[in-house]
């Protein structure tokens, strides 16, 4: 089939790869000329683990193109996938800007029968916004605004459908060719059920084993991506609060994760207690959810209390830290492991280690930092967090090894929960340090193995070791 992704960003990037490595003809459409410059280039402007090889590999195949032609992606794809940005706005809902701009640019160019994809996170009701911003531009160009009209006398007509992503960060390409589950929402015109069939086509190949496509109306399946992160984000927040309570009793949060997610009903995912969750999706989409109940003169209360719990966890590993040397920072030097949200990243939206960093470097402190992947986008960040106060952004410093971090600092603080942070050698951390302490955001490691270690340990939700 011949797809085009209005958006090259992280879902369009990802799902134009996917899709042509299943020997579709992908056309990746952006206007940022710079971003395309870098993936003609061989380049990707994002790190996700495999995705730069899948690109090069189905480009050189001839399957997958990138342009800013925006006319020729338009004519290009028979289904058109709308895969941009919907940052949040200054009132916590979806900004739509980026979606609508590309509904007119498709309803500019488009001849005859296309699928319009909605991709993208949106909330209830862009669809029909979508389908309206469509038609007027069909109707700019002398066609009818009714779609049976435009039926009967062979104009340009489509249908749009929601089609929401279910993408982890750094594991995006498996979750995308192995989905546990595929969302369509479609009308029921006869526009309609020619996309379904369109998009029944185009998924059959993750359906030959058995059948992971679930068809339901356009409206409940804009609905279905936000309900399913903000049940992620609720079970990370409720677990979040219990830690702090474990740490209140003398309980260990670990023990009570195992034991309530060995219940089926309940399972292991998303139980893990830490600093807090960000990216891309989580914050935005659990305060989009808000706004739009918002909209319709509904609290959605249990929604408030997780978004306000994760923003006070991303300071409790301050808060530990404070107690354990004081308010005042000031000549101190905390080596600090992992930088972005999750691992297998580079994505520093919403990450609790600037939160950590603006926190301490506030009160004096510096910073010797170390990530994996992440270090070039957090500096970047932190230049816009330290805008006015260069004093404070130069009071952070990138090294390029774990144990360079943790030379003459105070203490070291585990940030994000990177393989390679899982087993280091206790003894050289030990010596490096200034103090042998650790703050660990990510309960990383066994408290008794620290205590042989000698090593001073302070976690979330678990007995401290000193």
């Amino acid at each position: 089939m011949k797809i085009t992704l209005v958006g090259s960003g992280y879902v369009g990037l990802v799902t134009g790869a996917c899709l042509a490595e299943l020997g579709n003809h992908v056309f990746c459409l952006d206007v940022d000329a710079g971003k395309i410059d870098i993936l003609n280039c061989g380049g990707v402007p994002i790190y996700e683990p495999g995705l730069k090889e899948l690109i090069q590999q189905n480009r050189e195949a001839g399957r997958l193109l990138f342009s800013t032609d925006a006319e020729a992606g338009v004519l290009h794809g028979d289904v058109q996938f709308i895969a941009v940005g919907t940052p949040p706005g200054e009132d916590g809902s979806a900004d739509l800007q980026y979606v609508l701009a590309a509904a007119r640019t498709i309803g500019r160019s488009m001849q005859g029968f296309k699928v319009i994809v909605d991709k993208s996170t949106v909330p209830v009701g862009t669809a029909d916004m979508v389908k309206a911003a469509i038609t007027d531009e069909l109707v700019k160009r002398g066609f009818s605004p009714d779609p049976e009209q435009r039926r009967a006398l062979g104009q340009p007509d489509f249908s749009v459908v929601s089609n929401p992503e279910f993408l982890k960060e750094g594991a995006a390409l498996d979750d995308f060719m192995r989905p546990d589950r595929i969302v369509i929402g479609v009308d029921d015109s006869a526009a309609g059920q020619q996309a379904r069939a369109q998009m029944h086509n185009l998924y059959a190949p993750f359906n030959r084993n058995h059948e992971r496509t679930h068809y339901m109306d356009v409206r409940s399946a804009e609905f279905t991506k936000y309900a399913a992160n903000a049940m992620l984000a609720t079970r990370i927040s409720f677990m979040n609060e219990l830690a702090g309570l474990a740490d209140a009793v003398g309980a260990d949060i670990e023990l009570v994760r195992q034991g309530i997610g060995s219940d089926p009903r309940i399972g292991y995912s998303f139980l893990y207690a830490g600093t807090g969750y960000g990216g891309s999706c989580f914050p935005k989409d659990v305060q989009a959810l808000i706004r739009t109940a918002a909209e319709h003169d509904q609290r959605l209360q249990i929604l408030d209390a997780v978004e306000a719990i994760n923003e006070a966890q991303k300071r409790v590993l301050v808060g530990k830290v404070l107690k354990r040397f004081g308010e005042d920072l000031s000549g101190r030097c905390f080596a600090l492991w992992g930088l972005a949200f999750k691992p297998n990243t580079d994505d520093m939206r919403e990450a609790p280690s600037r939160v950590i960093i603006r926190e301490l470097v506030a009160r004096g402190a510096k910073i010797q930092a170390h990530d994996p992947i992440a270090m070039e986008e957090c500096r970047k960040c932190l230049e816009i967090d330290f805008a006015g106060a260069p004093e404070r952004l130069a009071a952070v410093h990138f090294v390029a090894q774990p144990i360079d971090a943790l030379s003459d600092a105070d203490a070291l603080v585990i940030v994000t929960e990177w393989k390679t942070f899982r087993s280091p050698d206790f003894s050289a951390m030990k010596s490096a340090l200034k103090h042998p302490i650790v703050f660990d955001g990510r309960n990383l490691y066994e408290p008794p193995i620290l205590a042989d270690a000698g090593i001073e340990y302070y976690s979330i939700g678990r007995p401290t070791v000193n």
